[in-house]
């Protein structure tokens, strides 16, 4: 299978997602939000990976739009995380 960029980057973001949620529960002591952060944030590589064994040219729209809306919501808890300062510029 020849490589693909959209899952390979979804694949390496939801990585990151990860480890900020473990940083955001075990240094900052933060679960809500962190979870929240955490479904959409992964969510979108696994929209991807669906879109690309859709069944029809539907099916795949279909999927690629949810990970688009769900890599709207990340950016909202992401803006979030660093309104409330648990995220900080570097």
């Amino acid at each position: 299978m020849k490589d693909n960029i959209l899952l390979d980057k979804s694949f390496a973001f939801a990585i990151r997602v990860v480890k900020a949620c473990k940083y955001l529960s075990e240094e900052k002591k933060e679960f809500v939000i962190s979870k929240q952060f955490l479904r959409s944030g992964t969510s979108i590589g696994a929209n991807c990976e669906e879109a690309v064994g859709g069944q029809s040219k539907a099916d795949f729209v279909s999927k690629i739009s949810i990970a688009y809306k769900e890599a709207r919501e990340t950016k909202y808890w992401i803006r979030l995380l660093y309104a409330t300062n648990y995220f900080e510029e570097t």
